[in-house]
């Protein structure tokens, strides 16, 4: 692999950086014993009480080891979760922490309601599905604002970048606009901490994986009114895929400044340049998936730099108003080359290649106004915002239309336009949360104005033709809750989403926006005397002109369909003081085609289960002679689902164990401490089977190990 990158003229030797969280002490003030105490009297020892500094800041969510407690997900504002009258899974830095997941999907694995397995082992996108609906397009954010994307330029997640991850089940545009009807997900970054801490990590791993990372967090000043952080990695890996790497090169420095106790400004920013495979198919014949891979590993990069710079601002005025405003920059460019088999009978396989590039800008911003105001015995947290969003791309293939030979070593392909967008979307909304009593009833509704321009090459002019759509939708939600004495909180709610799709259908009519509607009810339980939550929803949605992809006629156009999900999920979540650490989860998710293509109709969506189940817990002892040893370990249950839309292929339902054990080095000699050594093992009994998904087969990935050495001082 790395013969072939150098070649290529990229660089690929291995790079080992520092990381960061933390352990600190604070003193506890010491008692000296009486004042004026008299000769032979002994003063009280010094009393210190170990104190554990967490990575995560708790800005926009608070965490307790296993469980998130409040944040601003699903309301703006800084909320009690159990009052957000909407389902939620909370995925904290300490599950993070001690699952040491690589990408994002591993990280939703025990996610109820999360589908992560429809395409099988492939580190080059993040497709995920919540409630059976696709919401890689349209359903991943960033520290509450969306993350545009193109037909390839996914702006990638790297999960040490990060101190949490929420996820919002269901339609959610009254808050955050053009989204996925199954939700969305939202990524936390990593933010300056009060106390000062450092990390520094090394790993290694199967399939020759090394990497380094560092996270460096405190004040600046001696008044503690400017804080930074700065988090990195390098990796240098290949991946069970011959010339298939997954290298990647990664910084994100951060700073906030309190210019008053009332007035905050918080500075995120991110590179990363990151080099994977190019494709990660095995050759489909009429009996399913073979082991024959599809690539070449002398043209087989799919190379991608990522830049993003955001701020955010908080100003409270008094007791009763708040601004806020949350923007954000980002810019995504990459170079896809691939090839694929075209007759894999001969004694040579013959391969063709093909090459895709993009570049995309796009820019966020959400405007905040809150009021905190009471009318007679109800209290209101009203919220009222406008949030702007600008995406800009242009995507170019390959001369030959993916059509000739594969290059020789460092050869490639000539480029020509391919298609461009410019999306910009203008929301306003209204929400009032009104609490009387135990009762809390949310209301709001969005307004959204969307204009679209999408360009294509003209081959009668040889220039280019363009497609402007204007579109408008209101978006309501409505949900109740009523939190009991006892800690039980049952909720219901409506609520709406759309989606905007710039482009043409199969007969050349423009594509209308996806729209989708959802009834919920559930209940949360926060056990009384335990930092432990258990929450259930059963829901149903229904989406009305979803798009998909249909390359039957030669010509790949968007066709439009309307689905219905229905399902049920179960959730909990639990840290207790003897040291025991524990997610579990159950969904049944039946996602039913109402409208669509011949053969289609009344049937299931391909590549979602119906049932999915998971487990999770690490324990580590806290006296005796195995102090400081921890384990953990999980189980994930992938029911059966359909292959193809028209369910003649059947995917087998599969188990998958993680494992994981790691050992505080501290007890062993006091000068180790904060020195701890972990490893990680995913699909631990190395699990394989195909799963198929629109009628294209994958594999799922095998056994995965990684061992790490980390010091926090």
């Amino acid at each position: 692999m790395g013969a072939d990158l150098t070649t290529r003229g990229y660089r690929t030797h291995r790079q080992i950086a520092l990381l960061g969280t933390a352990i600190g002490y604070a003193i506890v003030s010491p008692a000296f014993g009486q004042e004026g105490s008299t000769d032979g009297e002994t003063a009280a020892p010094l009393v210190l009480d170990e104190l554990r500094i967490e990575a995560e800041s708790d800005d926009i969510l608070v965490q307790d080891g296993y469980v998130a407690t409040r944040g601003r997900i699903g309301s703006k504002t800084d909320n009690d979760l159990m009052k957000v009258p909407q389902s939620i899974s909370a995925i904290t830095e300490r599950q993070l922490d001690d699952r040491n997941p690589r990408t994002l999907l591993e990280a939703l694995n025990y996610t109820a309601g999360s589908q992560t397995g429809a395409f099988g082992f492939d580190p080059r996108f993040d497709a995920f599905s919540l409630r059976g609906f696709a919401s890689y397009y349209n359903g991943t954010f960033r520290d509450g604002l969306r993350e545009f994307s193109s037909p390839t330029a996914f702006f990638r997640t790297e999960p040490y970048g990060l101190e949490g991850i929420t996820v919002l089940k269901g339609p959610s545009s009254t808050l955050y606009g053009a989204t996925s009807a199954g939700g969305l997900v939202d990524l936390m970054t990593k933010r300056p901490t009060d106390t000062p801490f450092r990390e520094v990590e090394v790993q290694a791993g199967s399939h020759d994986r090394y990497q380094g990372n560092f996270d460096l967090s405190g004040p600046l000043t001696e008044d503690g009114s400017v804080l930074y952080r700065v988090t990195g990695l390098a990796r240098d890996s290949n991946t069970e895929i011959a010339g298939f790497p997954d290298d990647r090169l990664y910084l994100a420095p951060a700073l906030t400044i309190h210019f008053s106790d009332d007035t905050k400004l918080t500075l995120l920013s991110e590179f990363m340049d990151s080099t994977v495979g190019g494709t990660a198919a095995y050759f489909n014949d009429a009996n399913g998936v073979t082991r024959l891979y599809e690539g070449d590993p002398s043209f087989n990069d799919f190379h991608q730099t990522q830049q993003r710079l955001g701020w955010e601002f908080e100003h409270r005025i008094d007791d009763t108003f708040t601004v806020r405003q949350s923007s954000r920059l980002t810019h995504v460019d990459n170079d896809l080359e691939y090839t694929y088999i075209t007759d894999p009978s001969g004694p040579t396989v013959t391969r063709a290649a093909g090459r895709n590039a993009e570049e995309l800008y796009s820019f966020v911003a959400d405007n905040q106004v809150q009021a905190l105001v009471d009318t007679g015995p109800i209290a209101h947290t009203i919220l009222a915002g406008v949030d702007v969003g600008y995406l800009t791309y242009n995507q170019y293939n390959d001369v030959a239309n993916a059509q000739g030979p594969v290059p020789a070593p460092g050869d490639t392909l000539p480029l020509k336009f391919a298609s461009g967008q410019d999306l910009l979307q203008v929301g306003i909304y209204l929400q009032d949360q009104l609490e009387l009593g135990n009762w809390t009833l949310t209301l709001g509704g969005r307004h959204d104005w969307l204009r679209g321009e999408t360009e294509t090459p003209d081959g009668t002019t040889g220039g280019r033709s363009s497609l402007v759509q204007h579109d408008r939708e209101f978006s309501w939600r409505a949900g109740l809750s009523y939190e009991t004495p006892f800690g039980l909180t049952p909720y219901a709610n409506f609520t709406t989403s759309f989606s905007p799709n710039v482009g043409e259908l199969m007969d050349g009519s423009p594509a209308a926006p996806t729209v989708g509607r959802q009834v919920e009810a559930g209940v949360k339980y926060a056990i009384p005397d335990t930092n432990a939550v258990v929450t259930a929803a059963v829901f149903q949605i229904e989406q009305d002109d979803g798009v998909v992809f249909d390359a039957s006629t030669g010509v790949n156009r968007q066709v439009q369909l309307d689905m219905r999900s229905r399902g049920f999920e179960l959730e909990a979540a639990a840290s207790l003081d003897n040291g025991l650490n524990l997610i579990a989860s159950y969904a049944y998710v039946d996602l039913e085609i109402e409208r669509g293509a011949t053969g289609t109709v009344g049937k299931n969506l391909s590549g979602v289960p119906f049932h999915t189940a998971s487990v999770y817990a690490d324990y580590t002892i806290a006296s005796g002679a195995f102090e400081g040893l921890g384990f953990g370990g999980g189980v994930r249950y992938v029911g059966k689902s359909y292959g193809n839309d028209t369910n003649t292929m059947e995917n087998e339902s599969r188990f998958f164990v993680d494992a994981a054990l790691h050992y505080d080095l501290g007890v062993l000699d006091p000068r180790l401490e904060g020195a701890r050594f972990q490893v990680n093992a995913t699909n631990l009994f190395d699990e394989t089977k195909s799963t198929c998904t629109a009628g294209w087969c994958y594999w799922d990935e095998g056994r995965n190990v990684i061992a790490s050495l980390r010091y926090r001082f």
